[in-house]
């Protein structure tokens, strides 16, 4: 299931599970996409890459039949390619690498892609865009992090949504935001050329279903779009 390359100019969003129950994994994914969620991110960490260990493709395989959305895997791990076949089986829609840490970058995306997943790069608060000027031909998106990696909860670093204006001078790729996103902050990054918002802890800080919607809905109303304009 492809979600970047289809995108166009939607704003669409999801749950990072990063902040979900995990003893009820499925059921809180499943009431996130009750608010629109069109998409499950899916944070692996390696606490070395980042202080913090998460969930790995044992996890992942087990999520990806329990939801009809796609799952967007980000590895924040020092060797991705060991992980990418793992995750590639475990049947996720997109993964996104640290270019921080990937020695041959071109042929990890190339592995990513060439195992039937959209790939991405993921830029840490202070990677300029044009590190990754000449990746740009085999991405199929960018995910900004608005937050230094590893630990859901932080705030939004202001500074982001200029990076994402940034970004939108230099390519015309999907533009994915992570960290901070909640009610408020989603229109800065909307404005400025993010389309696919993801939110962890403001959306599982109450209703999910309704939290999931208010951050949509903001979104779409800061550059014109109602929720049925997704459709």
């Amino acid at each position: 299931m492809k979600l970047f390359s289809g995108l166009g100019d939607r704003v669409v969003g999801g749950p990072s599970i990063l902040a979900a129950n995990f003893a009820h994994l499925a059921e809180e994914v499943r009431k996130a996409e009750e608010g629109g969620a069109e998409l499950i991110h899916f944070d692996a960490m390696d606490n070395h890459f980042v202080p913090n260990l998460t969930i790995g493709p044992v996890v992942a395989a087990s999520l990806v039949p329990e939801t009809a959305l796609p799952v967007d895997a980000h590895l924040m791990v020092e060797n991705p390619d060991i992980l990418i076949p793992a995750f590639l089986d475990a049947g996720v829609a997109s993964i996104s690498v640290q270019p921080e840490v990937v020695m041959h970058l071109h042929r990890t995306l190339t592995m990513i892609r060439s195992g039937g997943a959209e790939a991405g790069v993921a830029l840490n608060p202070t990677t300029p865009p044009e590190s990754v000027e000449w990746a740009l031909p085999y991405l199929d998106f960018i995910l900004v992090m608005s937050v230094n990696p590893g630990f859901g909860g932080q705030s939004f670093i202001p500074e982001m949504a200029d990076k994402i204006r940034r970004l939108r001078e230099m390519t015309d790729l999907p533009i994915e935001v992570d960290g901070g996103i909640n009610e408020e902050t989603a229109p800065l990054v909307a404005e400025a050329g993010a389309r696919v918002l993801v939110a962890g802890s403001a959306v599982y800080k109450g209703n999910p279903a309704q939290e999931m919607r208010k951050i949509l809905d903001a979104g779409r109303r800061a550059i014109g779009q109602s929720s049925w304009d997704t459709y």
